[in-house]
């Protein structure tokens, strides 16, 4: 028997993925492959050692990565699947020029994963229950995204560049949880 999620758990989960440090995480791994434990803090410098520690620990507590030996820190499967959803969502978001037309690659995936709280919580309400097994055809190959798919590049550069990255300002704070966009003017 399956049960639906409750609003808490709905907010938990959003929370999580919508996390800068396992965005970048995932997707550094998802772009460059496995990461050397001890090189964590100079491959993601923009994180504290607490915020690389504690999602680390988060991400193989829900099996999103692991430790390989000899090779460090890669995606599972679902860890996989997972980088292929923040592509998904930040080519989305790219697309639509979501939330503004120039953002960082892991606020334009945390302000899409925004929009799903409100239609989780909503179906909570009219009592559907969890998948019990995936919907998608399993064995397709899975589509590599390139560098050039993300909105701020690849994050380990093979040659020293200028500073990249959104510009200050440029992508706005996520709205706070559960708060639709303003409709565009007519």
């Amino acid at each position: 028997m399956t049960t639906p999620f409750t609003p808490a758990e709905v907010s938990n989960a959003i929370e999580l993925l919508a996390s800068r440090s396992l965005i970048r995480l995932v997707t550094e791994i998802d772009d460059n492959g496995a990461i050397p434990p001890r090189r964590l803090a100079a491959i993601l410098p923009d994180l504290s050692s607490h915020q690389l520690r504690r999602t680390t620990e988060a991400a193989r507590a829900r099996g999103l990565v692991r430790i390989a030996p000899g090779a460090g820190l890669e995606l599972t499967e679902s860890g996989s699947e997972l980088a292929d959803l923040y592509d998904a969502a930040a080519r989305w978001a790219r697309h639509h020029a979501y939330p503004t037309p120039v953002c960082e690659f892991s606020a334009r995936v945390r302000h899409v994963l925004d929009l799903l709280v409100p239609s989780l919580a909503a179906d909570r309400a009219d009592g559907p229950s969890r998948p019990t097994a995936p919907t998608a055809p399993r064995g397709r190959p899975r589509r590599r995204p390139l560098a050039a798919d993300r909105a701020d590049g690849p994050s380990r550069p093979t040659a020293p560049t200028a500073p990249r990255g959104r510009q200050p300002g440029a992508c706005p704070a996520p709205r706070p949880r559960g708060t639709l966009p303003a409709p565009a003017p007519s």
